[in-house]
């Protein structure tokens, strides 16, 4: 596996600002925002999770050195890539908000069980918008030009933008260095493996030579990551209860690395009554307490296993 160093990632950021582009990098709570300034309208990708607002507000402000945002723009709107949008409407009254087409009626009419929200135990503050992002449409933002291009897979309609000359790919959660995000469609008994498949050809063809990932570093192994990620597809497509058992992880350390801690009592309560979860397992309503309990005990302890968590005398504690 190809290895990143510091001295790479520092000629990448270099790289990077030159052209006018600054990622901030965040937590696993929240997506990486990436700043695109220069003649063109300034610009956000994605704007990190509702619990990291103001963080994101304040590290917005202090990369824009007092110049005003312009545009911001949602790969797609789960809530860790849209959960400051909000905040920064609030904070730049004429910023002008950018979603792809899908589910642009129910952030119109403001539907947070159609955006899955309220499914997932999720939380994001309503926001506007005030345009689509439409694949095969190129924006000039910041110093560059960006293409908009589909990436079904990870989310039905999430989109990737690609900067060609400079051959600069925003990947959101289509491509990590290592993976990519829960295909949450075959999660709903939609058939979407196919869909991953097809977006990473899309990305092979476009051969980046800098992808800027929605979640981790910047990096620069296109062909590396594409394999591991193909291999991770394969081991879903031979194994689909594996990619259902991975998403119930993910799921609970992302609900971990929002409270940080909390009791057994309190996170099954949330286990149990979360519908996205009851989809995932495929549970009946009358699935037992018991049954409910050692599924969740399960989970925790592999979790613990991997150094995800670690938990003692009934208190769950993020790692």
């Amino acid at each position: 596996m190809s290895k990143t160093t510091e001295h790479d990632t520092n000629s990448v950021t270099s790289s990077l600002a030159a052209h006018g582009i600054t990622v901030l990098e965040r937590g696993w709570l929240s997506s990486n925002n990436v700043l695109l300034l220069g003649d063109g309208p300034s610009a956000l990708v994605d704007s990190g999770y509702c619990t990291h607002a103001d963080q994101t507000v304040q590290l917005v402000q202090d990369a824009l050195e007092g110049r005003p945002l312009e545009v911001l723009l949602n790969t797609h709107l789960h809530s860790d890539h849209c959960g400051g949008n909000a905040a920064l409407q609030r904070q730049f009254p004429r910023l002008k908000t950018l979603i792809p087409p899908g589910q642009a009626s129910a952030v119109a009419n403001w539907d947070p069980v159609a955006l899955t929200y309220e499914p997932t135990g999720q939380l994001c503050p309503a926001f506007r918008h005030q345009g689509l992002l439409q694949p095969g449409q190129a924006f000039q933002l910041g110093q560059n030009l960006w293409e908009i291009h589909a990436a079904k897979g990870h989310d039905p309609h999430s989109v990737v933008l690609f900067q060609r000359e400079l051959r600069i790919l925003i990947s959101a959660d289509a491509l990590w260095e290592n993976g990519f995000g829960i295909v949450f469609p075959e999660l709903e008994g939609i058939d979407a493996f196919d869909d991953v498949a097809n977006t990473l050809n899309l990305i092979e063809n476009l051969a980046p030579s800098i992808i800027i990932p929605g979640h981790g570093a910047v990096f620069f192994d296109t062909v590396g990551a594409l394999r591991r990620a193909r291999s991770r597809l394969t081991q879903f497509v031979t194994d689909p209860a594996k990619h259902r058992r991975h998403a119930l992880k993910v799921l609970i350390k992302f609900k971990l690395l929002e409270w940080q801690s909390t009791t057994f009592e309190h996170l099954l309560d949330w286990y149990k009554n979360t519908p996205y979860i009851a989809t995932i397992e495929q549970r009946s309503n009358t699935t037992e307490q018991y049954i409910l309990q050692a599924s969740l005990e399960t989970l925790l302890n592999e979790l613990q296993t991997t150094g995800a968590l670690h938990m003692n005398s009934g208190h769950i504690y993020n790692a």
